[in-house]
């Protein structure tokens, strides 16, 4: 039988430990060798180192890997180190919640990582100190392209997207995601005939927007290579064979790998008009970045011009929720600006929420969109009548 090379490390820092423990080598060697046997682990040997004038390092061989303490009787802090090898984090996790329960420290900080095959991870930032961590089971792309750090792996959400660490989309969600984003702007439009998406490299947009009706979608994305890749490997979206199609504008879909300020002025000059525009890009970040300006007032501004009438706006606009709604706010006032009518849709994947911008002013539009989404040749997977008005409420903090 193979080994299987896995294992979980858990690093804690015991603060608040009383002096004389601290330094009390046979306490602190008998606590450490309980709290192993406690948690199931074999011990094969312990080793000690008593410094002068105080501080002790205890060190316990494994069967598993290693155990360690090191102490610093002047502060009451401890450093803490278990690995065991396995799948399974258990043994680790416990020894240090049993040497815990010995040396009753005053305040626990730790950390557990998974090391070894399918231990890596992506740290998705979700506000100010705060992250989310995906598990990637395998990596089917890591790779810079010219704008960004593009990941496509397997995790417990199928297979992901994620570029510059934030997760774009993945199998089991997007049908949530790009439905939240696309189905309020073809329910509130006056007709659909014209789309024009800005980034959604993925492809799923510019289907969903012929399925519900749409003779010609114009998709601008300016990375080229991360279009290809992700048509080569999700298994959602465009497939190679579709996307060659689509850069020869074979069919109702015409891909233009172009900067969107660049394709917006090219159209406005041409007098293109449009029904449905679509903003679906990386989130806007709090402090600046680079594809911030694509948020803002003017490229909106931009986007706005090319409607036709009873056009559309739609574009993903952060987030509800208290601790990052920064970007969200700033959004609904750009809107606000902007449009004569503003609708919301909170998405049930994630904490997205999308708005949606008419020039004309429209006094019960959620009423019309209820209306017409039961004639929409597209039939959502995740959204009716119910949910259109349930996801049009907005937060408090934007309507206060």
């Amino acid at each position: 039988m193979t080994a299987e090379f896995t294992g979980w490390h858990v690093l804690a820092e015991f603060g608040g430990v009383d002096a004389a423990l601290c330094d009390d080598l046979e306490r602190l060697e008998s606590a450490l060798r309980e709290a192993l046997i406690g948690a199931g682990v074999t011990i094969c040997d312990v080793v000690h180192k008593k410094f002068d004038p105080q501080g002790v390092t205890v060190l316990a061989l494994l069967s598993e890997s290693h155990a360690s303490i090191h102490t610093y009787p002047e502060s009451g802090d401890i450093f803490v180190d278990v690995f065991t090898c396995g799948s399974i984090g258990a043994g680790a996790t416990k020894a240090v919640d049993l040497l815990r329960e010995r040396l009753n420290p005053g305040d626990v900080r730790m950390q557990v990582i998974k090391r070894g095959h399918g231990s890596t991870k992506i740290e998705e930032p979700v506000g100010a100190g705060l992250t989310r961590i995906w598990d990637l089971h395998e990596v089917i792309v890591d790779t810079n392209t010219p704008f960004q750090h593009m990941v496509i792996a397997r995790t417990d959400q199928g297979v992901s997207l994620f570029s510059d660490d934030d997760r774009q989309s993945t199998e089991f969600s997007q049908v949530t995601y790009h439905e939240a984003m696309m189905v309020p702007a073809f329910v509130l439009a006056e007709k659909l005939e014209r789309v024009l998406i800005i980034g959604s490299g993925e492809g799923v947009a510019s289907q969903m927007s012929v399925a519900a009706g749409a003779s010609h979608v114009d998709h601008v994305d300016i990375d080229q290579l991360e279009v290809e890749l992700c048509a080569e490997h999700l298994p959602y979206g465009y497939t190679s064979d579709e996307l060659t199609l689509a850069v020869k504008g074979e069919g109702p879909v015409k891909v233009h790998y172009a900067d969107g300020w660049d394709f917006l002025a090219k159209a406005a000059e041409n007098g293109t008009r449009y029904d449905v525009v679509v903003i679906d890009l990386p989130d806007e970040r709090v402090e600046e970045a680079q594809h911030n300006r694509l948020y803002e007032s003017e490229f909106l501004s931009r986007c706005r011009a090319l409607l036709a009438p009873g056009g559309v706006l739609t574009a993903q606009a952060g987030c509800a929720t208290m601790w990052r709604n920064e970007t969200l706010k700033r959004s609904w006032a750009r809107f606000h600006e902007q449009f004569g009518t503003v609708v919301q849709y909170g998405s049930d994947e994630h904490e997205w929420t999308f708005l949606f911008g008419l020039n004309e002013r429209i006094d019960d539009p959620v009423a019309a969109m209820t209306d017409r989404l039961a004639v929409l040749p597209y039939r959502p997977e995740t959204i009716d009548a119910r949910a259109l008005v349930r996801g049009a409420i907005e937060p408090h903090a934007l309507r206060v």
